[in-house]
Parts: structure tokens; C-alpha cells; sequence
């Protein structure tokens, strides 16, 4: 009777840590929201750094319609306060919680043509939102890609990779400092971000629309799917109407700055946001200045003012056709 005991203890022990391994699975650490000296320490990542393996309590977000930084590849994740969502608020912005960390890492493959090969990693913008306010930080990448360290005095990396063509390219990529961030990142007084509205981030991806899963996630609420919601065309898609696409482009690139309340707002009487009617934006009245202005990289002088340091091709080629139409 005793070694039958015996065998029966032995068993559930056994039995309880076999579950015990299946119902208590390892978390990821907790996001710090604050700006610690290195990137590493607010755990939005897991593993080796560079792989850019984002932490299982923050999620990645893609916008329809990107913005233009010499041609750099990006990928953004949103890290919401355990329990909480963001909270619709029309097409635009959502209202997002404080402790709220939104990241934006910047890289190159080396060659396009070989994913294989890697990249080099250049940055990581991050906005933390604290007691209601955002706050800006940038994270500059080692050489080793081992690391990131907070830098908000900004600096120039040389920077060469290959394109889908075979083509060698370098540049001097430009990290913007923390007073840069604020030029573009500020409506009259306030930080605020750019790119996550949910109109920008109403589309598919890989069959499933973005919104609709962050509703299934939780990840968004006040919002029962995302046909309440408008949505941006993408500039590069070429069925959409010309008109769109260029409106959609001024949008992501151009209108963080030229709005009421943005960095132009008394410099330009250009209102290129989307909801701005073409009477209303100046479009027609300054198309003369804007090819100008778009069609050379000229420090100081063309547009964008900051942010980029070659010209676009390809955008200054839609914008150019949708303003000889006008």
C-alpha cells in the first residue's frame, strides 16, 4: 500500500508541473515607458535587438500612406498600459492612454535584391505620452547593431545600400535632434503624432483589415468595425484616382506642417491636410511654388524643410502630374 502511495504522489506531481508548464507561460517583460539611456531597457523588443522580434505586449501598425525619408525602410509598434485600449476618436488620431510608447525604428537593406544579406539599423523615434502630454526621444543604433542610445542632439550617419536595380547608393542620413522632432511632431503648442490615424490605418493586410483586428484584439474600443471609419488611398497605387493619390501624399508628408496650428501655419497659406477642400488648401494659387520647391534638395529652401536629404522621385513625379492638371 505504501509504494501504491507512493506512485500516486509521484504521479500528480508530475501531472501538475506538466500544467503548470502550459498554463503559466513565460512573459515578456513589462514596456518601460520612459526614456532610459539605452533602448534595451524599455523591453519593446525581445531576443537580440537587431532582429527587431517585437515584445508580445506591444503590436505592430502599418499606415496605407507612408512618408518619404530617403527611401529608409520602417517598422512601428504601438505599446498600450496593460488593460487599456485606444479609443476611437473620428478618422483621425485615436485617443491614446497615458504610458502610451509609440516607436519607429529606421533601417536599410543592405541589398535589396538579397534580403539575406541584413540591414543597418539607424534609429528608433519613440513618443511616450506622459501625464496626457507626448514626449520625444531619439534612439541612435551602434555601429555593432548591439544597441541604441538616447540622443537628442541629432547627427549625421553615412549610410550605402543597393536598390532592387543593382544600383549603389549613399547618402548622409540625417538623425533629427529632439528640436527637429517638435518642428514637425506639434500642433500650435502640443506634440502629437502623425501617422497613426485610424483612416491611414484602415486597409488590409494580408487579407484582414487592420482596424477590425485591432477591435479583435482589444487593442482599439468605442469602434465596432472599421467601415465607420474613411480611409487614405496609397500614394504608389496607381488605381486610384490621380487626384487621391497626390491629396494622399501631400497628406503624410507635407501636412503635419501646414496646417492651422503647424510650423507653417504663418510662414504658408498652403493647408494641404486631406479634409482641406482644394479651394481651401491653396493648391492651385501656389502650384507654381510648390513644383519649385519639390523638384531640387536644396537645404533650407526646399520642401520638406527637415527630414529628408535627397529628392524624391517618385513623389515629385505624382505631384508634378496632378499640378499640370490643375
Amino acid at each position: 500500500m505504501k509504494k501504491i502511495a507512493l506512485l500516486f504522489i509521484v504521479l500528480i506531481t508530475s501531472f501538475s508541473c506538466e500544467n503548470d508548464d502550459v498554463i503559466t507561460p513565460v512573459q515578456d517583460p513589462l514596456i518601460v515607458a520612459e526614456f532610459r539611456p539605452n533602448l534595451s531597457e524599455l523591453n519593446l523588443f525581445t531576443g537580440d535587438l537587431s532582429d527587431l522580434n517585437i515584445s508580445s505586449r506591444a503590436f505592430k501598425y502599418e499606415l496605407n500612406s507612408q512618408l518619404f525619408t530617403d527611401y529608409a525602410h520602417k517598422q512601428r509598434l504601438i505599446a498600450l498600459p496593460e488593460n487599456t485600449s485606444m479609443q476611437y476618436n473620428g478618422d483621425g488620431l485615436p485617443i491614446f492612454p497615458d504610458n502610451t510608447v509609440i516607436a519607429k525604428t529606421f533601417y536599410y537593406n543592405n541589398d535589396e535584391r538579397d534580403l539575406t544579406l541584413g540591414k543597418t539599423i539607424i534609429e528608433t523615434r519613440v513618443l511616450i505620452k506622459i501625464n496626457g502630454e507626448w514626449e520625444t526621444g531619439d534612439y541612435k543604433w551602434n555601429a555593432d547593431q548591439t544597441e541604441a542610445v538616447l540622443d537628442l542632439n541629432g547627427s549625421v550617419v553615412p549610410v550605402t545600400w543597393i536598390d532592387s536595380d543593382g544600383e549603389t547608393n549613399s547618402i548622409s542620413y540625417k538623425i533629427p535632434s529632439n528640436t527637429d522632432c517638435f518642428t514637425c511632431h506639434h500642433t500650435y503648442d502640443y506634440t502629437t503624432p502623425i501617422g497613426p490615424k485610424l483612416r491611414n490605418m484602415n486597409f488590409e493586410i494580408s487579407g484582414i483589415n487592420q482596424l477590425n483586428d485591432f477591435i479583435d484584439q482589444q487593442h482599439l474600443s468605442g469602434l465596432s468595425s472599421n467601415s465607420e471609419v474613411s480611409s487614405i488611398v496609397n500614394w504608389q497605387d496607381t488605381s486610384e484616382s490621380l487626384e487621391d493619390r497626390a491629396r494622399s501624399y501631400f497628406d503624410i508628408n507635407c501636412a503635419h506642417c501646414h496646417i492651422e496650428g503647424g510650423d507653417c501655419e504663418t510662414q504658408s497659406t498652403l493647408r494641404l491636410a486631406l479634409e482641406s477642400s482644394l479651394e481651401n488648401s491653396q493648391i492651385v494659387q501656389r502650384k507654381f511654388s510648390i513644383s519649385l520647391r519639390i523638384s531640387e534638395y536644396n537645404e533650407g529652401f526646399s520642401m520638406p524643410f527637415i527630414g529628408t536629404t535627397i529628392v524624391h522621385d517618385e513623389g515629385v513625379a505624382l505631384l508634378q502630374a496632378y499640378l499640370d492638371t490643375l
